[in-house]
């Protein structure tokens, strides 16, 4: 594994042209993405927690690079408040993106006001050819707020020629694939730890399995899937061979990645 000097500089020296993107999976659902010169962190959880199978690759002090930063759903391994008050702090100019619901967290965090983008099911934020687009997510259940709006989001980002999905925590629900189905995916992040009732008596919330994600990137053909949320704790784990030898047999023409923490992955155009 990098060390975290290592991995800071890959990143730095990383500048994908047009149509190009490079990923770093972080362990959990967290990844770095670089696309249309932009630095785009993904569900960061750095957390130094002991509950963790695998350490931080990163600690949020030493995120100076973070042009966006994504947190889908307030929960700690997703909008962590061990990591997003340092990332504040280290990328001053980064802008951070939740939903309403989870704008009073991000503030109560010390992100200022005017660096949080916050966005709802079917609402789209657009700058400097960027353009971010978020749907409804299914975290077991919608729980959405009737005056703020849905907690749990996907995010859609377009950048520099890419078109990248990141679910968050979601199930797949009747009306999603038709919402997806606009956009052409680059790549497309999302969990294969599934749910069941011992785990949800435990308070966790469940996600999509194995065979809902395979049959989603199957219907939805990104260039690339990358299945995640199946490493980090121990009692919420998946195989993501399973997830392999499903795609291998049923959608053998959509490439996958499964790799290593913290392996630069990069999607040459098209």
């Amino acid at each position: 594994m990098k060390t975290h000097q290592e991995l800071l500089d890959e990143i730095a020296r990383t500048q994908p042209g047009a149509g190009e993107l490079t990923f770093w999976w972080l362990g959990q659902l967290s990844y770095v993405v670089k696309a249309g010169g932009r630095t785009l962190y993904f569900d960061p959880y750095l957390a130094p927690s002991p509950r963790r199978n695998t350490p931080p690759l990163l600690t949020p002090d030493e995120v100076t690079n973070a042009d966006w930063v994504f947190g889908s759903h307030d929960h700690g391994d997703h909008i962590d408040p061990a990591t997003i008050p340092g990332i504040a702090a280290a990328s001053p100019n980064a802008r951070f993106v939740c939903s309403r619901v989870a704008r009073q967290k991000m503030l109560s965090l010390g992100v200022p006001d005017e660096r949080i983008v916050a966005l709802d099911d079917g609402l789209s934020y657009e700058e400097d050819g960027l353009r971010i687009s978020a749907i409804a997510a299914l975290h077991e259940f919608f729980d959405r707020d009737e005056e703020l709006g849905y907690p749990y989001l996907s995010f859609i980002v377009e950048t520099g020629g890419v078109t990248i999905y990141h679910s968050g925590d979601t199930l797949v629900y009747d009306g999603m694939l038709a919402k997806l189905s606009k956009w052409s995916f680059d790549v497309m992040f999302l969990p294969i730890n599934g749910r069941d009732a011992e785990r949800f008596a435990r308070n966790i919330q469940g996600n999509m399995t194995f065979q809902e994600a395979v049959d989603m990137v199957g219907t939805l053909k990104p260039r690339l899937a990358v299945p995640g949320h199946y490493d980090m704790f121990t009692g919420n784990l998946a195989n993501p061979k399973d997830f392999t030898r499903y795609m291998d047999v049923k959608y053998p023409d959509v490439s996958y990645w499964v790799g290593g923490h913290g392996e630069a992955v990069t999607l040459p155009p098209r």
